[in-house]
């Protein structure tokens, strides 16, 4: 590898103009592919298979028309009046009416009144008629129906709020305008005008999340201020970013390309940028330090662009391939939305390995012997009696090297330490409840919930198949059952019949909960359903299912939950054997990975600590995005071994010289350690800066990578791997010889190519040695 590589790396560098007009003619023609075929991104978590999917495709067969509820459009405004004054009153049942006429002309409305926005007020005088003509005339008959009519009325019981609900005539959620969701919030503007409180939720209102700006630009700026400390030169610390640039343009761009084929959520492009920065940086920073070096030992500037690319990048190569495992095993779990951000993040990482490769030479071929120039500081590294160098990183090796078996203790526990507050993981999929309270469906969401109570926006929908009883007055009979059966359960506010087809075969049964969504209440009590569910199907003769936007969520909760063993298996085991293949040992590969899970398990402690207990008040406190601790998991394994490979390779590489056991680790920190923390840093402050977004979901997962990073770069990078590696000695290194026999042979140290150098010199080329 490190041969092919080398010829690659002297190629880009001599044929520098090639090189670039390739790259850029694949940016513009991609790109105008690209723009050409995207369409809108909308968050879709779903699962197939899952029970509450399988209840509603019940209810499809039972009520044709019936749609997908992730695919709905819907949209709710929520409107108050003042503290003291109702909706009733005429001046602001007025002021309602001015706002569903703005609202009716919003585009993409539904062309059926009925289904257009109703004034609450009559709505619910409506709504209550019809339920309580439909009941029978006994007092308690009347007593349960107003209830009824309370528990699904859009206007609260103090007359103070309402809710306006429509849903968007558009196929998909993806198919809502920008345009047309910046209409309803100026007729949202008209209504405070009015005096009216008014805020907007729903799928159909869905927020995108921001795209560029604060965040990425703050990140960037710390990463040129460590990249120039570490090379001392404008012209070299701008290079990886134009380089990392380049890789998440291709990502993006790519994303872009494949909304118009699949669903792509919202959060997707911003997490493929967040890794594409921070990993575009690290792989052209490895590179470049290595070429700097090697320009120490030749004046061939070509030759030297080859030897770089050669041996750092092959380890940038197998760096790549295990984040690329990481993310791409998201797919073998086989939840889709999972899939794509995998796969999004995956192809960023791909570009950046690509730039790194490619144009990164090609680069230092235009600029010969400017790539450090505009130099305002030179490093000086004390040079040793036996003529190496000795940096900080020496020092920190030997220093490491004196009590290992503390260091090692002191590492399990504080990083043990950290990972307690993980025992009470609360997960939950991001909802206009978690969103940011700045935001107008946040606002609306909690306007909803003070007026008529959290289990409002956290309803179940019963699906009852009574197609196999005979006779209408039976079904009906049994229909009752199951409603009284679920509204008999804890923490129920209201059950009730909801619909009835036309031959009595299914009917819905609507069970609005106390407590909300996110409440664990709430998943006991669909967990209740469920369980006594064969129960009541067995009483009654009917078939029974739990569906709505609250049973999804919770089932793919659980889903993820169930996918996690399955993950890491695939993660860690293709992962281990790449490692072997990479550093020829066993305990090698084997203490990056326990080292990782110590890592991993602290990160997510620390991120429940802040995001769901609320520590220091950072934010405010709620359940952790279901999905981040397997996102988390695969970027953060990654990422963790991408510096296992960055520092122990040049172990390896001075190991497989003939230096003893302890004299290679300090070797490898001689030339690894400034450029780890470096990358380190860098990664940390462009994950750390995307905690400047509005998104609850973007924010936790730039916290955690940032903390993950810190703890695995710095603690058991730099810290916990090397001891455990002292006191390792030469056994770090072993390898049974059958299974050294079997294993393919990749040279990542370039053993290889220094034979191949030393049998058939480089012809030298005065040309560029004089540059």
């Amino acid at each position: 590898m490190a041969s092919l590589l080398y010829r690659l790396g002297r190629t880009a560098y001599r044929r520098w103009p090639m090189f670039i007009a390739a790259w850029a003619i694949v940016l513009v023609g991609f790109g105008a592919v690209a723009i050409g075929v995207s369409k809108p991104m909308v968050d879709k978590f779903s699962i197939p298979g899952i029970p509450s999917l399988q209840a509603q495709t019940m209810q499809q067969k039972l009520f044709p028309g019936t749609g997908d509820v992730q695919d709905e459009a819907a949209a709710t405004v929520v409107v108050a009046a003042p503290q003291g004054h109702t909706l009733q009153e005429t001046k602001y049942k007025n002021a309602v009416n001015d706002l569903i006429s703005d609202l009716s002309k919003v585009p993409q409305m539904p062309s059926d009144p009925k289904a257009q926005p109703v004034n609450p007020v009559d709505a619910a005088k409506a709504q209550r008629q019809q339920i309580l003509a439909q009941a029978g005339k006994s007092p308690q008959e009347q007593a349960a129906a107003k209830k009824n009519a309370q528990a699904v009325s859009p206007l609260s019981k103090d007359g103070r709020t309402g809710t306006i609900d429509w849903k968007f005539k558009v196929d998909t959620v993806a198919d809502v305008k920008a345009s047309t969701q910046d209409d309803v919030l100026k007729a949202l503007d008209h209504a405070r005008a009015d005096g009216l409180q008014a805020e907007a939720n729903g799928s159909g209102m869905q927020a995108m999340p921001e795209t560029g700006g604060s965040s990425e630009l703050l990140g960037v700026i710390v990463a040129a201020l460590v990249l120039f400390i570490t090379f001392g030169s404008l012209v070299a610390a701008g290079m990886p970013i134009i380089s990392a640039g380049v890789g998440v343009l291709m990502g993006e761009l790519a994303i872009q390309f494949a909304t118009g084929f699949t669903t792509i959520g919202t959060t997707t492009p911003i997490l493929a940028t967040m890794i594409g920065l921070a990993v575009g940086i690290d792989y052209t920073l490895f590179i470049l330090a290595r070429y700097r070096n090697e320009l120490q030992n030749t004046d061939d500037r070509a030759h030297a662009a080859g030897l770089a690319v050669g041996k750092a990048g092959s380890a940038v190569v197998f760096a790549g391939l295990t984040v690329l495992i990481a993310l791409c095993a998201l797919s073998v779990v086989g939840i889709p939305f999972l899939t794509s951000m995998g796969l999004a993040a995956a192809g960023s990482v791909f570009f950046a390995v690509c730039v790194a490769l490619t144009l990164l030479p090609a680069v230092l071929g235009m600029l010969k012997s400017k790539a450090f120039g505009a130099q305002l500081r030179k490093r000086h590294d004390k040079i040793a009696d036996d003529g190496k160098t000795t940096n900080n990183g020496v020092r920190w090796a030997k220093l490491l090297g004196k009590k290992p078996a503390i260091i090692v203790a002191l590492v399990v526990v504080v990083l043990g330490g950290l990972a307690v507050p993980m025992k009470s993981l609360h997960l939950a999929l991001p909802s206009d409840s978690t969103a940011a309270s700045s935001t107008t469906q946040r606002k609306a969401a909690d306007m909803v919930t003070e007026a008529f109570g959290a289990g409002r926006q956290a309803p179940l929908l019963t699906v009852v198949d009574g197609s196999k009883i005979d006779g209408q007055q039976q079904r009906m009979a049994a229909y009752g059952q199951v409603m009284g059966w679920a509204g008999s359960q804890q923490d129920v506010v209201n059950a009730q019949i909801i619909g009835v087809n036309k031959d009595k075969s299914g009917a819905q049964i609507l069970i609005t909960p106390k407590s909300g969504a996110d409440d664990q209440s709430t998943l006991d009590l669909l967990d209740t359903l469920r369980s006594g569910q064969s129960a009541i199907e067995a009483k009654t003769g009917t078939e029974v299912g739990v569906t709505g936007t609250t049973a999804v969520q919770t089932d793919v909760s659980t889903q993820l939950t169930n996918a996690l063993p399955k993950y890491l298996a695939v993660v860690i085991g293709l992962a281990f054997l790449l490692l072997m293949v990479v550093f020829r040992s066993i305990l090698v590969p084997l203490t990056a990975t326990l080292g990782f899970l110590l890592s991993v398990l602290a990160t997510l402690g620390a991120t429940v600590a802040v995001f769901q207990d609320g520590l220091f008040g950072i934010v405010e406190g709620q359940p952790i995005v279901s999905f981040m601790p397997i996102i988390l998991i695969g970027i953060v394994f990654g990422l963790a071994m991408d510096y296992q490979v960055f520092l122990v390779t040049r172990m390896r590489e001075a190991y497989v010289h003939g230096a003893d056991a302890r004299e290679s680790i300090v070797d490898g920190f001689r030339h690894g350690a400034r450029v780890v923390a470096a990358a380190a840093t860098i990664m940390i402050s462009v994950f750390a800066a995307f905690m400047l977004q509005s998104n609850s979901l973007i924010q936790s997962m730039g916290f955690a990578l940032a903390a993950a990073v810190f703890f695995d770069a710095f603690v058991v990078r730099m810290m916990l791997i090397p001891a455990v590696m002292y006191l390792l000695g030469d056994k770090a290194w072993w390898l049974p010889k059958w299974l050294d026999k079997i294993l393919p042979r990749v040279d990542v140290e370039g053993e290889g190519l220094a034979k191949q150098l030393a049998a058939a010199p480089v012809e030298d080329d005065e040309a560029l040695a004089k540059a």
